[in-house]
């Protein structure tokens, strides 16, 4: 049976800090992990709508081998300044790979779209999300909130506040596995329009409610519930991370980040939609000295669906009310 590291966040995969900045007029934020030492990192986008920053770098055949930071924004392309923010904070702390006599922190980033939400976007001539990154990275620690926090502050669900979302696994080789996931989608985290989580077979004690699945099962349960349908389709995506601290390869880390794209197929119907621009990075800290066997590495895939599929419910479970809201909490239904 799988269970839960001691906090139950991605910093039990040992190497990585988190740190979370937020702006709650704005409706939006920016979320970074930032590792202790350069991490084996790798990317897949499955969303039809992505909007990135160094991720070509992250493909197995290029030459970049670690990064030091991957940062999560809202603010769509807005949002993409954030990584700015943590690459000066980086640089400052003497952080990143020299070339040529310079300090050049490596930093991938993923926004989500949270422009329509209800909070005030007139910041005038340039964004905040810069500044928001360089907030993020003074605020690492192992220890961080969920929910209406960071990257998640501003996100929305189909019928629900989306949030940001965290999960850890401890597998029986002695590896761990860790998700970090803002959680932003067109589709619905849960079934119809109940209480009760798409993700509940893979639930760990109560870590969002401990409802399961309801029964009977709704009729309606495979009505696709989409966030605007009554809209313009847009303002969407899923985007996250998924980490351990075993010893991988950078195309092997590539797999990890795949197969945590299952958590989403897990967690949201539908997902992977042309309006979402769902992408997954994977980080390798090698912390743990383990170099999988075969067997072990098939339980390090699976369960990086799994993880995944819990950090999406709980964020969802953990949001928070703010003024201005457009939709709900899952606390309220």
């Amino acid at each position: 049976m799988f269970r839960t590291g001691p906090r139950n966040l991605i910093t039990d995969v040992a190497g990585l800090r988190v740190g979370n900045a937020s702006d709650v007029r704005l409706k939006s934020g920016v979320t970074t992990i930032v590792c202790d030492e350069p991490a084996v990192a790798g990317v897949q986008i499955l969303g039809g709508a992505p909007g990135t920053r160094e991720t070509d770098l992250l493909e197995p055949h290029n030459s970049i081998e670690a990064i030091h930071a991957v940062v999560l924004s809202g603010g769509s392309a807005y949002g993409l300044d954030a990584a700015s923010g943590v690459q000066a904070a980086l640089r400052e702390n003497g952080i990143g790979v020299e070339v040529g006599g310079f300090l050049v922190p490596i930093v991938p980033a993923a926004i989500l779209f949270d422009l329509r939400n209800g909070g005030d976007k007139d910041w005038g001539r340039y964004p905040p999300y810069r500044d928001l990154g360089y907030e993020a990275a003074q605020a690492v620690g192992i220890d961080f909130a969920l929910g209406t926090v960071g990257a998640g502050t501003g996100a929305l669900s189909s019928g629900l506040k989306g949030g940001l979302g965290s999960a850890s696994t401890v597998l029986d080789s002695g590896v761990t596995i860790g998700a970090l996931v803002a959680v932003n989608p067109t589709g619905s985290v849960t079934i119809a329009r109940s209480r009760h989580f798409w993700a509940a077979p893979f639930e760990i004690g109560d870590e969002f409610g401990g409802l399961g699945y309801p029964t009977p099962m709704p009729k309606d349960a495979k009505r696709i519930l989409l966030k605007f349908r009554d809209k313009q389709v847009g303002g969407n995506t899923t985007i996250a991370v998924i980490a351990t601290d075993a010893l991988l390869t950078k195309a092997a880390a590539k797999r990890l980040a795949i197969s945590a794209h299952d958590g989403f197929v897990r967690a949201i119907w539908p997902t992977h939609t042309p309006a979402d621009g769902d992408l997954v990075f994977a980080l390798a800290t090698g912390k743990s000295g383990i170099e999988l066997a075969p067997n072990e590495a098939i339980e390090l895939y699976a369960a990086a669906g799994a993880t995944m599929a819990r950090a999406i419910s709980r964020g969802v479970f953990a949001a928070t009310p703010a003024d201005g809201d457009l939709f709900p909490v899952w606390s309220s239904r």
